[in-house]
């Protein structure tokens, strides 16, 4: 799907799985292997977020559409991010200990200099899935549940489970722990997309799932800054869109978006996990959709970033590879 280019040379190759799906579940372009078991990561979050809303959590807790963007979010752990996630958990009556995701230093540059300056440890707020957490402990405090929320046979991990293998269609054979802490259930990458169309056509539905998914993917793309940061490639490839789009990475080459004006649903993968390859390759897979302008500056930083020297020279460039993803 990728290459890296230096000189004549195609120096490095990555290659991935994509699948495209329309409204009914369908394939309607694919890439790799659309049977490939896979853990999407991050990707899945708004998945994991579905229950805080279908259980009426959402609405008991008097959340709004913020606090939706960053219960699917991977965030930087930037200051906005730090507050929001403290405030929602005020809100409930408890505090950053009351979270299982782990302590994680800012991704925000910034940030992250002053409190070493300070010599303040980073702590649970920081973590780039304190939101999706913050969703956990709402929907535990909801359901009276133990604080154990992450646990696999926690009921909050129940409900995600359920609701994973409702909207991809497919028992999950089983789950990974992700970086913080969280069951994360496999399957396939069929799966994964048809569950993105899923979430497309929610708008077009009435029953509580669907209309909890399309609150969930209005929330994401209205609140690009909420769901990733400054600089990531969620958010501006959100804001370059072309029409509403809903964009969530996920660790290890793993990447989703949500078209509701068309209904589709896209998931990609790049085996060997890479970042500078999922970027790329997913850039790609927007364009040819049609969703962002090849010629805008945030979709060119990640469609084809120049490599440089370490004096400045222009020694090659990362891009799609050639025949894909036409």
């Amino acid at each position: 799907m990728v290459e890296i280019h230096r000189g004549p040379l195609a120096e490095s190759r990555h290659a991935g799985h994509a699948v495209i799906c329309d409204a009914t579940g369908g394939i309607v372009q694919a890439w790799g292997d659309p049977d490939a078991m896979i853990l999407p990561r991050s990707s899945a979050k708004m998945i994991q977020a579905l229950p805080l809303v279908a259980s009426g959590a959402a609405e008991a807790f008097h959340l709004a559409e913020p606090q939706l963007a960053l219960a699917c979010a991977s965030h930087q752990g930037a200051p906005l991010h730090v507050a929001a996630v403290e405030a929602w958990l005020k809100d409930l009556g408890l505090e950053e200990e009351d979270l299982r995701c782990g302590p994680e230093v800012s991704r925000d540059k910034a940030l992250r200099h002053a409190m070493i300056r300070d010599g303040e440890a980073p702590c649970q707020l920081h973590n780039n899935c304190s939101g999706k957490h913050a969703g956990f402990l709402t929907l535990t405090e909801h359901l009276g549940a133990g604080p154990e929320y992450t646990a696999p046979d926690h009921p909050v991990q129940q409900a995600v489970l359920e609701m994973f293998e409702t909207v991809t269609g497919l028992t999950s054979p089983g789950f990974g722990i992700d970086g913080c802490s969280a069951p994360n259930y496999a399957t396939t990458m069929h799966g994964m997309a048809r569950a993105m169309a899923w979430y497309a056509s929610a708008q077009d539905r009435s029953d509580i799932l669907a209309t909890s998914a399309a609150r969930l993917v209005a929330a994401m793309y209205a609140y690009p800054d909420l769901v990733a940061g400054e600089g990531r490639a969620c958010t501006l490839l959100m804001r370059a869109a072309l029409e509403p789009v809903a964009i969530k990475t996920g660790a290890e080459g793993f990447f989703i978006a949500i078209l509701p004006g068309r209904g589709l649903g896209v998931a990609l993968k790049i085996v060997d996990g890479a970042t500078r390859a999922s970027e790329c390759a997913f850039a790609a897979l927007l364009v040819h959709l049609g969703v962002v302008d090849p010629g805008h500056p945030d979709v060119r930083r990640f469609l084809n970033p120049p490599i440089h020297s370490r004096s400045g020279l222009l020694a090659g460039e990362i891009r799609p590879a050639a025949g894909f993803p036409v």
